[in-house]
């Protein structure tokens, strides 16, 4: 019982670590290439319906490239972009203000970023993060 009880442990602690790694990719970049790694909304207790608000998004990037916009998608309805208030390559954030959304519920809220490479403006892929809307 004791060994059944190891096996399923190990099995599960083998499926968490696949599927996180399965999330951003491990490749390298290629120059001037942005990848997301995360998204972390600060507010505690969900976010109230049509009010204003701070994504941080954390990145890595091959030198500096020029990030503009962020886009934001609730559970499929969007996307919605905003510009990019600021970004620290150093510590790899990005700090956009964001309007959240008029429809109380929750929500898998998913963003990408536009940046630019090679003259051309591309999309980054797609990180998320589950979030409550409330009205008051």
């Amino acid at each position: 019982m004791k060994s059944i009880l190891i096996g399923v442990l190990m099995g599960v602690a083998v499926l968490l670590m696949v599927s996180s790694c399965a999330t951003v990719s491990t490749e390298p970049l290629a120059p001037g290439e942005v990848r997301l790694l995360g998204i972390n909304i600060p507010e505690s207790g969900g976010l109230i319906t049509n009010l204003r608000y701070v994504a941080n998004i954390n990145f890595e990037a091959d030198g500096r490239p020029e990030i503009t916009r962020a886009c934001f998608s609730w559970s499929g309805d969007g996307p919605y972009c905003f510009k990019v208030t600021n970004v620290n390559y150093g510590w790899g954030t990005i700090k956009v203000d964001f309007k959240s959304t008029p429809n109380p519920g929750t929500y898998t809220l998913e963003s990408y970023v536009l940046y630019i490479r090679d003259g051309r403006t591309r999309p980054t892929n797609v990180v998320s993060t589950y979030i409550s809307v409330i009205h008051k």
